[in-house]
């Protein structure tokens, strides 16, 4: 797709791949970063393991304009993402000064003990510029074009807004939707010669289960692009397939 820039997500927690907690944070930035230009091309979900996180962070922001890292920056032992993204720069991960003061002060206020442990959130890469949630003491923070949030959807849904008006911005990305009944496979060689019409159109098909909420049609084909007069032709193209077989289709 033309002139939109490219973001990764890395999603880190051993509990996400053990299954134990149900990511919600990739559908919310892909998105916010979407209606920004911002399209996200890959996603990985990862353990707690120092070497991993180097790996993928350090290939995918070499890769892509943007790399949205989330969990891994609470006071648990398996909470290593800042020692990793510091490692990834080569740069110490170091207190920042007025976090760890405003943590104390925090914990003070509620008679708790400002242990080694809770400390571990007031450290950053040395050099990363401090990213805060209205309603959360602990910040996320970037280090280039890696900025790291918060596991927590609703902080890092804060922290994602506390940063999105400072990113770069592509062309904006627009959805249209054609609801058919029509199997994959009855329209795939029409859908294909569609797609090599406009190559800068992306077309997905999502076959829907019967009684889903999303659509009674059996497929829902998703048209993104950054062209609304593009969309619109790849549009009809697609109901006028549909239409030459004999299948119900429409526009929403």
């Amino acid at each position: 797709m033309k002139n939109t820039l490219t973001a990764a997500v890395i999603l880190i927690g051993n509990e996400l791949l053990s299954g134990s907690i149900e990511d919600k944070n990739l559908a919310h930035i892909a998105k916010t970063l979407e209606v920004r230009g911002i399209r996200v091309r890959e996603t990985r979900i990862i353990a707690d393991v120092e070497s991993e996180i180097v790996g993928a962070v350090n290939t995918l922001r070499a890769k892509h304009d943007y790399v949205f890292t989330t969990g891994g920056i609470g006071p648990t032992h398996d909470d290593i993402t800042s020692d990793s993204i510091a490692a990834a720069f080569g740069v110490k991960n170091v207190i920042v000064q007025d976090v760890f003061d405003r943590i104390q002060t925090y914990l003070n206020s509620k008679d708790i003990e400002f242990t080694l442990a809770a400390q571990r959130m007031a450290h950053a890469p040395e050099g990363a510029e401090m990213i805060r949630a209205d309603d959360s003491i602990i910040p996320g923070y970037r280090i280039e074009n890696v900025f790291v949030m918060a596991g927590v959807p609703r902080i890092m849904q804060h922290m994602l807004g506390g940063i999105i008006n400072h990113l770069k911005t592509g062309l904006a990305i627009h959805n249209a939707y054609v609801h058919a009944n029509v199997g994959e496979g009855e329209i795939a060689a029409a859908l294909e010669a569609v797609q090599n019409q406009h190559p800068d159109i992306d077309i997905g098909s999502y076959p829907q289960d019967k009684g889903s909420t999303i659509s009674d049609y059996r497929v829902v084909f998703v048209v993104k692009g950054t062209d609304l007069k593009e969309i619109e032709v790849t549009c009809e193209q697609i109901l006028n397939a549909c239409h030459a077989g004999g299948y119900d289709a429409i526009k929403i």
